[in-house]
């Protein structure tokens, strides 16, 4: 193929790649999550009299804050970041630290195993309580 004709294919086939890479990882990135965490998050709060979203003095927002505790909610699959947001929602409120955890599907499980295995693998102050759609629609 000539130089000059095959200057014209090559953004036209970048664009092509791009576009089908973008449609692979929006489909292999997709959940089968029944509600987004905010569903879960005011139902099971208001279940414990809690506040949903208090933003607090860092402009960061607990998820639940409750009389004793300062929960993040979120999926199992993102244990590892629950951790760390609800030792900070802990030490802005002053509360103890906690983490619900939403286990929709089979795998979730082990999700959770890492979690509680972290969390006495350090000695960590976190209460973990787990839901799912099931339980919050009664």
């Amino acid at each position: 193929m000539p130089y000059h004709q095959l200057e014209h294919t090559l953004p036209n086939k970048r664009l092509a790649c791009l576009l089908s890479l973008a449609a692979l990882l929006a489909t292999g990135c997709s959940t089968q999550e029944p509600h987004n965490e905010k569903w879960y998050q005011e139902r099971w709060c208001a279940q414990q009299d809690g506040q949903v979203e208090v933003r607090l003095k860092d402009k960061t927002r607990c998820d639940c804050l409750t009389d004793d505790y300062a929960i993040e909610v979120d999926f199992a699959r993102k244990w590892a970041e629950a951790v760390g947001q609800s030792l900070h929602y802990a030490k802005m409120t002053g509360e103890q630290a906690g983490i619900l955890l939403i286990v929709e599907e089979d795998n979730d499980n082990r999700h959770l195993k890492r979690l509680e295995s972290v969390i006495e693998h350090h000695s960590l102050p976190i209460r973990v309580w787990t839901t799912r759609a099931s339980e919050l629609d009664r």
